[in-house]
């Protein structure tokens, strides 16, 4: 009678899930009924695509990221993470990714939503929660993938709620983030997220050392004095560099170099060895070398072919 009853309980759970699953597809279609991207609370971003598309090249936040229709894949160096509605990505870093869309169509458009997580927030949080900051200093990746459980989910559908409740989401908005990091800390990435407080450690460290790199990537990048700057030897910090963001500094800065100059090529139309230059590459045919390994194409080849690309969607 009791395994009767506990298997009823878990289907009447499952069935539970699934009417919320389909609740989130009938409002993230809503809120954003065609292909495109917007934030329409504080820290909130939809996506919506109708279509399976080319590698995109960014960089990351610390970010709580769901799927509610179709699936994705993340690369942070030769590392692969995919997810879907059953699961969730967390990334706790800013890193050179490249994202992509696996399935989408013009009947089950890709829907997502990215949530932007704020370290102070994970701290206040901590605090209230009684957990203390990691104690040992070991190397914590700053992106993984785990399963989308019912309490986290049930707090995800809550949020997007309150997009049809403006008034309501300027108090509840705040409340249901921190509900979120909290199920987060509680939950199998909780080690992780707890790691983005740290004041210590390799994993801060090396967080000092990205946050420096990403703002001075157009600058030569001396390791060695990097490495002093975050206080560790040059060998430990290539060590730990790459085991937190899949890469190497060298690696790292050179991706953030060429996913500007792209930018640069595209949004404000300056030519490849000016968008080299600006970006730290004196030698052009240097710049033309890595850009082409990176994008598989030639600078302006690339850039004709995102713009035709573009062209086709607004015929459409």
């Amino acid at each position: 009678m009791l395994n009767f009853m506990n298997r009823q309980q878990s289907e009447l759970e499952l069935q539970q899930e699934q009417c919320q699953r389909e609740e989130l597809v009938e409002r993230l279609t809503k809120a954003l009924p065609s292909e495109g991207m917007n934030q329409p609370l504080p820290g909130l971003r939809l996506s919506h695509s109708c279509k399976t598309m080319e590698p995109v090249y960014g960089v990351s936040e610390p970010t709580f990221c769901v799927i509610a229709q179709g699936s994705k894949e993340v690369f942070l160096g030769e590392k692969r993470y995919q997810y879907d509605p059953y699961s969730y990505l967390l990334a706790t870093a800013e890193l050179p990714i490249v994202s992509r869309v696996l399935q989408a169509s013009d009947n089950r458009p890709y829907l997502g939503l990215r949530l932007n997580i704020d370290p102070t927030l994970v701290g206040a949080v901590m605090v209230e929660i009684g957990q203390m900051p990691p104690q040992n200093s070991g190397d914590v990746k700053a992106i993984e993938v785990s399963p989308l459980d019912s309490t986290l989910l049930d707090a995800t559908l809550r949020m997007v709620r309150l997009l049809d409740c403006p008034t309501e989401a300027r108090i509840l908005l705040p409340l249901i983030t921190r509900e979120i990091v909290y199920r987060l800390l509680v939950g199998e990435q909780g080690h992780r997220l707890r790691q983005m407080t740290v004041l210590g450690g390799h994993t801060h460290r090396i967080g000092q050392a990205v946050q420096k790199i990403c703002r001075e990537f157009n600058k030569p990048l001396q390791v060695e004095d990097l490495a002093r700057y975050i206080g560790m030897s040059v060998s430990g910090f290539h060590h730990h560099f790459k085991a937190v963001t899949a890469l190497t500094p060298l690696q790292f800065q050179k991706q953030l170099r060429l996913q500007e100059a792209r930018r640069l090529m595209v949004g404000e139309a300056l030519d490849a060895a000016t968008a080299g230059y600006r970006v730290g590459y004196d030698d052009a045919s240097h710049f033309n070398r890595e850009y082409k390994r990176l994008f598989g194409v030639p600078p302006m080849r690339d850039v004709e072919r995102i713009r035709e690309a573009a062209d086709v969607e607004t015929d459409l």
